[in-house]
C-alpha cells in the first residue's frame, strides 16, 4: 500500500512512499498485543512492595499473659497475626512482575498495531525534519497544521532529535520516540501515529 508524505506544514510533498504488506497491512493477531503489552505494563512494576511477617514486627516475645485461667485462647506472642499490629500472614514480598516473551511474537504484536494504525487511517508519513531550537510553540504549530492536535500522537524518528524530543516533553498527549524504542504499548495508546520518512525505512529494513 501507499501513502501520501507530507511536510510539518500540512502540506502533500507530492511524494509517496510503499508501506509493505508483511508490516503493514497483516491479519492483526489480537492475543500477542494482549501479551506484549502485559509485558511491557509488568517490566514497569518497581515490586518493592513488603509487608512485615511475625518474625519482623517490633515487638516483645514475652508471654502475653498464662496458659491457663484466662478463660480466653491460649496467646503466646503479640506478634502474632491474630492480634493489632501484629505480623502479616503471606504478605507481599518483593519480587519481579516480568516474564519471558519470545521475540517473534513481539514482532508479531507490534507488525499487529502497525496493521491496525493503517486500517484505521491512524498512520501520517512525514517529511524528515528538525528544529533550531526547542520550542513546545512550533511543535504545538505542527500538530495543528496536521490537524491532530486533539488526539494523542506518537511521533517516531528514524535517530535522536534533542530539540524536537524537548519541544514536546511538555505536551502531555505527545511522546516522541525512536525507532529503536517503538513498541506495541505506544503504538496502541496513541491515538495517532506519525512516522518520518527515514523512520519507514529503518522499519521495513529491520523486519
Amino acid at each position: 500500500m501507499k501513502i501520501s508524505v507530507v511536510n510539518i506544514s500540512g502540506a502533500d510533498t507530492g511524494r509517496s512512499v510503499e508501506l509493505k504488506d508483511e508490516i503493514f497491512a497483516i491479519e492483526p493477531n489480537d492475543h500477542a498485543i494482549y501479551l506484549d503489552v502485559k509485558q511491557y505494563l509488568a517490566n514497569q512494576r518497581q515490586g518493592t512492595h513488603k509487608a512485615k511477617e511475625r518474625a519482623e514486627v517490633a515487638y516483645s516475645t514475652k508471654k502475653i499473659k498464662k496458659q491457663k485461667g484466662t478463660g480466653g485462647a491460649r496467646a503466646g506472642s503479640i506478634k502474632s497475626p491474630v492480634f493489632v499490629g501484629g505480623g502479616r500472614v503471606f504478605g507481599p514480598r518483593p519480587r519481579t512482575y516480568g516474564f519471558k516473551l519470545n521475540k517473534k511474537v513481539k514482532d508479531l504484536a507490534r507488525f499487529s498495531a502497525l496493521s491496525y494504525k493503517a486500517k484505521e487511517n491512524s498512520l501520517v508519513v512525514l517529511e524528515d525534519f528538525s528544529f533550531d531550537v526547542p520550542k513546545t510553540k512550533d511543535f504545538i504549530k505542527m500538530r495543528s497544521n496536521l490537524k491532530i492536535d486533539n488526539k494523542k500522537m506518537l511521533l517516531v524518528l528514524s535517530e535522536p532529535n534533542k530539540n524536537v524530543y524537548l519541544s514536546s516533553r511538555n505536551l502531555q498527549d505527545a511522546k516522541v520516540v525512536t525507532v529503536s524504542e517503538l513498541n506495541t504499548y505506544d503504538i496502541v495508546n496513541a491515538g495517532i501515529l506519525v512516522l518520518s520518512e527515514k523512520t519507514i525505512g529503518a522499519l521495513q529494513t529491520n523486519a
